[in-house]
């Protein structure tokens, strides 16, 4: 695992690196997509602005999820006086670099699409049904965009590998990881490297699943659950702690997510509204 990469002066984090990779995997995804649905819509933007969306909720999810931490963590950011600015934003970024919450990141991220979908208009519609149908269209990239994303937990040590284990696969944690495991030495589980292969499995369900005429929403609530599921089935070899009926916040929020999704599907199915006929395209990921 290597948190960090040295190149002379340059300190890069790898967690950094690897986001930039998801966005970059799902924007060439996400632009294949609106091709081959003639949508008039630049993916680059889209996808930039659900990255600072998801980012910012992931992390102020999982800030508000416990205040007295946050608050001890603002007062030591802020110890060296507002006299040394630069050592405050030093702090800060550090502190920035870890500590982020899945569900507060799709809800900050479906926020942003639903907002994007209204003004793009995709497939001529307007109203709430373009921003789901926005949605609809954003589902393969959200699955593989987010696993690849997830390795960058795993080179970073952030906390979301999995519990110890004597598989032949399990993995050692750098000694600078953000957050070591116990021991140091254990072998813990690679869960990013789980949710990797689920991710690129479910982007490709998806893809798949777009070829043929769908209701508005019914692509995004199969997201829900899908991923709701994987999250769900993860987190039970994750080291996050149990709050619920033996359950992670994590577990609860996946639960929602498939509640939510259910739902979606069958009211999609009721409406019956159907999307545009999908266009082949000749170069890419194809139908």
């Amino acid at each position: 695992m290597y948190p960090y990469i040295d190149i002379g002066p340059v300190h890069l984090g790898t967690f950094g690196l690897l986001l930039w990779l998801a966005a970059v995997v799902a924007t060439v995804v996400l632009h294949k997509n609106f091709m081959r649905n003639k949508v008039d819509a630049d993916a680059l933007t889209v996808v930039a602005f659900v990255v600072i969306a998801g980012i910012l909720g992931a992390k102020a999810w999982h800030e508000l999820e416990n205040v007295s931490e946050l608050r001890a963590a603002m007062a030591q950011i802020v110890a060296p006086g507002w006299n040394h600015p630069l050592d405050i934003l030093v702090d800060f970024l550090h502190w920035f670099q870890a500590g982020f919450a899945w569900f507060g990141g799709l809800v900050a991220g479906i926020a942003m699409l639903m907002w994007q979908g209204r003004e793009a208009k995709p497939g001529g519609v307007t109203g709430w049904l373009a921003s789901v149908r926005m949605l609809d269209l954003a589902t393969p990239a959200a699955a593989i965009g987010y696993g690849v994303g997830r390795i960058g937990c795993l080179t970073s040590g952030d906390g979301d590998y999995g519990i110890n284990t004597t598989l032949p696969w399990g993995v050692h944690m750098a000694k600078n990881a953000l957050v070591p495991p116990n021991p140091p030495t254990a072998l813990v589980q690679p869960t990013p490297i789980y949710e990797l292969l689920f991710g690129l499995a479910l982007a490709w369900l998806l893809w798949q699943l777009g070829r043929k005429l769908r209701p508005i929403g019914w692509l995004t609530g199969l997201y829900l659950v899908l991923s709701g599921l994987g999250r769900f089935l993860v987190e039970f070899v994750r080291i996050n702690p149990r709050l619920y009926w033996g359950m992670s916040n994590a577990q609860m929020a996946a639960i929602g997510s498939m509640l939510v999704g259910i739902v979606v599907m069958l009211v999609a199915w009721r409406r019956a509204v159907a999307t545009t006929p999908v266009v082949q395209v000749s170069s890419g990921i194809t139908n």
